[in-house]
């Protein structure tokens, strides 16, 4: 779209020959480049194809290649990129990393749905964050999630709509209970959670509330029940249910007295909301479950970071690489040990951090603002074409143009910017 636009703006200089060029790239080069550049996954190991990846391994011998056994973290985000009625569908961003390398899979279809379970079905709980567990353990396809919900007699969203009104009310407080096959209910809560992934929301609310009459007790139900009535809370802007889903949780942590997996799962959902107190209460009960809760020592970490607490950061990584499982977790363990370590040891260190990560907030500050700027730009564009008037048209395109050369100058300061400083710098000096 970039090389689009400046094309576009040759065009209007009257630079036809760049103007072509630039359109070829736009048009040609650019969508075979991004079809060639894939992530690829021969069941050992992930790597990635095309023409530049290539070019780049040539030149500087640097292969993107990270083996199963060598993944440290696995992060999904999810992006709300539609919304009709009551189904809000999302695109899933999963970002896989180890040994330096860091690769990046976005949602779209059945490979990607494929190399997820193929992915993190080799791994454990302990690198996956709870949407990750989710897409590997739930993720589907649409529409034959959606012939299951036929099948069980679920009705449409346009029908469901005013039930969601149900969940206001405290019932789950008291829950009723129907007489029914516990199998019935693990394959209602099947649906619900690939129902909630692909985006029907409240259809995936009436498989958990079909669940949850056979076994209310289950307390990973009403779990991943809160989770979805978040989503749809949040997708509506409803500030009631939002706060019933958040009731809901506190229930699950209540009742979870037993659990130490499912607390630190609900630890990480306080987390994700901004709510530390309750947070660091889920991931203590968790930890004092049992000895050894790699996720739970893992979200202490995280919590006292938040809170400008070194000690307790560096405290709970090495306690984490102490009883983490995997050589993957030990490594990323004590390399995070050993980063905080620094910061609190060296004051020359942390100031070069400090300044880095302050750099990097301004970039990407200016970004969304050169951006806004830019799309005001865009309407002075046609404004001007339209009601023929050079200086306005001119007005529009110098501010577009500027304002979108900033917008990829603090893109790529801040892909810069957003790796640590090595401690081999400082050691140099």
């Amino acid at each position: 779209m970039l090389a689009m636009f400046f094309g576009a703006f040759c065009f209007y200089l009257g630079w036809n020959i760049g103007a072509v060029l630039l359109v070829a790239v736009a048009v040609v080069i650019v969508p075979l480049l991004a079809f060639t550049d894939r992530v690829v996954f021969d069941g050992k190991r992930l790597r990635r194809t095309g023409v530049l990846p290539r070019l780049w391994a040539r030149f500087n011998d640097y292969y993107h290649i990270l083996r199963v056994r060598d993944i440290e973290q696995v992060e999904t985000q999810s992006m709300r990129a539609l919304k009709r009625g009551g189904n809000v569908f999302y695109r899933y961003r999963t970002t896989i990393t180890g040994r330096g390398l860091r690769f990046v899979v976005s949602s779209g279809g059945e490979d990607f749905r494929r190399l997820i379970r193929a992915v993190l079905g080799q791994l454990p709980n302990e690198l996956l964050d709870n949407r990750s567990i989710e897409l590997r353990d739930y993720l589907s396809d649409p529409k034959e999630t959606l012939m299951k919900a036929d099948f069980v007699h679920i009705p449409s969203a346009d029908v469901l709509e005013d039930s969601i009104r149900d969940f206001r009310r405290a019932e789950l407080r008291r829950p009723l209970r129907f007489d029914g096959d516990p199998a019935k209910a693990t394959e209602l809560r099947q649906l619900g959670n690939e129902l909630r992934l692909s985006g029907y929301l409240l259809q995936a609310l009436e498989a958990f509330r079909r669940a949850q009459l056979i076994t209310p007790e289950d307390n990973w139900l009403l779990f991943e029940s809160a989770r979805c009535l978040n989503s749809y809370a949040l997708a509506e802007r409803d500030e009631r249910l939002m706060r019933r889903s958040h009731a809901m949780l506190r229930l699950v942590s209540r009742r979870a007295t037993g659990d130490a997996e499912l607390l630190a799962r609900v630890g990480e959902c306080y987390f994700q909301f901004g709510d530390w107190g309750r947070a660091q209460s889920a991931f203590l009960r968790s930890a004092g479950l049992i000895d050894e809760s790699f996720r739970a020592v893992r979200g202490m970490a995280e919590i006292a970071l938040r809170e400008g607490k070194l000690a307790h950061v560096i405290h709970n990584f090495i306690a984490a690489c102490r009883i983490a499982e995997s050589p993957s977790l030990r490594r990323w363990s004590r390399s995070e040990a050993d980063y905080f370590s620094r910061l609190n040891d060296d004051e020359e260190y942390l100031d070069m951090e400090v300044t880095r990560i302050n750099l990097l907030e301004t970039f990407a500050r200016s970004k969304r603002t050169a951006i806004r700027i830019a799309l005001l730009g865009f309407p002075t564009i046609f404004i001007g074409i339209v009601i023929d008037n050079t200086l306005v048209t001119n007005i529009g395109w110098a501010v577009a143009v500027i304002a979108l050369i900033v917008w990829f100058s603090m893109i790529v300061a801040v892909n810069l910017f957003s790796s640590r400083v090595p401690f081999e710098t400082l050691s140099d000096n």
